[in-house]
């Protein structure tokens, strides 16, 4: 994989799918910056596990809803890299209900955590890219942001805005060589679906195509793909990583 950029920031990057994506951007070649926002010693392991593959990381924890918090963290990796090449929005949190029982301060907080800090990245990205006109950055939205899904009324809004508002920064970044693209993961096989029961996951698969749960590197390969200079022709557009769930 090819990257004429030579840093990342990856938001909610100290477990999950987050840390595969900087375990496998840093195997390409990149410095990764790894954020966290509670979970240090994690952060600091998926640290650990670049350096000794013989890859570079930092670690910066701030909370990606707080707006200084986020310009001030994106401004330091400037201060120390000189740069900011390209930014992976991954961080979020769900709080699941049906809609009919859901108060509006679960609703928001999910808006805030999710779609809020991916504008404030996106914004100031966009910011810092200009200077040097290029840069990458993708969203990791989610497959219920195209489809919907009862109990989740707020995380798909929250994902379904990410899907549009990248259109809306590709628009505006285009003319500046800076790209935004999406990324729609369906079932990936994490921590949250290993707690599932057999007849439960045997549900989900049922309605997956390809027959499988994905994993996190399936996920982090197409993240990678997407900042790449191998999609240098390719803005505003959403990848499906779902098995083919939705088509």
């Amino acid at each position: 994989m090819k990257f004429s950029g030579k840093n990342v920031l990856i938001t909610g990057s100290s477990r999950g799918i987050g840390a595969d994506i900087a375990q496998v951007l840093a195997s390409y070649g990149l410095k990764v910056w790894i954020n966290y926002r509670s979970s240090e010693n994690e952060a600091n392991e998926v640290k650990q596990k670049i350096i000794q593959a013989g890859g570079e990381a930092g670690v910066i924890g701030f909370d990606v809803s707080d707006e200084d918090a986020f310009v001030s963290a994106i401004k330091e990796i400037v201060a120390q890299d000189g740069e900011l090449s390209y930014l992976v929005n991954n961080a979020g949190i769900t709080k699941d209900k049906l809609a009919i029982r859901m108060k509006t301060d679960e609703f928001m907080a999910v808006i805030e955590a999710n779609l809020k800090s991916a504008f404030i990245g996106c914004r100031e990205a966009l910011k810092v890219m200009s200077k040097k006109r290029f840069g990458s950055v993708v969203n990791i939205a989610s497959i219920v942001g195209e489809t919907g899904n009862a109990g989740q009324t707020n995380y798909s809004a929250s994902k379904g805005g990410m899907i549009a508002m990248s259109k809306s920064f590709a628009l505006e970044a285009a003319p500046r060589g800076i790209r935004y693209n999406t990324i729609t993961p369906g079932f990936i096989a994490t921590e949250m679906t290993e707690i599932l029961k057999d007849e439960v996951k045997e549900g989900f698969i049922s309605r997956i195509p390809l027959g499988r749960f994905g994993n996190p590197e399936e996920v982090a390969q197409a993240v990678a793909f997407l900042l790449s200079d191998h999609s240098s022709y390719i803005t505003g557009e959403t990848l499906k990583v779902n098995g083919g769930m939705s088509m």
